[in-house]
């Protein structure tokens, strides 16, 4: 997610605050993940496989997370922006809630960029998310020829990816696809109808395990 403020002087760095603000969304949203997975109200899992599910989830959603962010801001930059992530912990505390009653509401914090900007380099920030989840989706999608653990981490690094990239999409409030939207609606239907049939597919139909 990318949320579009004013100011000068790009330049790819990280601030302390900002590193501990991806950490402790990553920690949080690979949690989150881990809950939707392996619910903690069936018993029958053990404690050992949810430790062993958030470890996999803290490697497929941190790819998926932290490279979503960092597009945002590389493009960011590239328009000449001053731009950094920042973590929401309302939606934090939001994502463990829902993943609790079987949904994940994935929108963990913004890179938050500041400079004088178009309509359309601000779409291509926002776009910069979505799509890069596509690619990944794509990089983890030969792992799942493996058996075993690598292709359990290749089927969920092509569910994760493909389920940030569509929620991401979503023309709503701070979520990329609005700004897309009020930028092209050519271009969002191009982008936000496959990410939607390929999320809902792989959640309907491929699952997890």
């Amino acid at each position: 997610m990318s949320v579009r403020t004013h100011h000068p002087e790009p330049s790819l760095s990280f601030s302390d605050k900002e590193l501990f603000d991806l950490a402790i969304a990553w920690l949080t949203l690979s949690v989150a993940f881990a809950l939707l997975f392996a619910p903690i109200h069936r018993f029958e899992l053990s404690v050992s496989y949810f430790a062993l599910m958030v470890g996999l989830c803290f490697v497929t959603v941190g790819v998926a997370f932290l490279l979503h962010e960092l597009a945002h801001k590389v493009v960011a930059i590239e328009y000449g922006q001053l731009a950094e992530f920042r973590a929401d912990y309302q939606m934090l505390f939001l994502a463990i809630m829902s993943a609790l009653i079987g949904f994940i509401f994935a929108a963990p914090g913004a890179v938050y960029h500041r400079g004088r900007i178009t309509k359309r380099e601000n779409a291509m920030i926002a776009l910069a998310g979505p799509i890069t989840n596509h690619l990944l989706a794509l990089m983890f999608l030969p792992l799942m020829l493996f058996p075993g653990i690598l292709g359990v981490i290749g089927q969920m690094g092509v569910w994760i990816n493909l389920f940030l990239a569509a929620f991401n999409m979503i023309p709503f409030g701070p979520l990329d696809g609005k700004s897309v939207y009020d930028w092209h609606k050519g271009v969002f239907a191009l982008v936000f109808v496959p990410s939607v049939l390929l999320a809902g597919y792989v959640v309907l139909f491929v699952g997890l395990f």
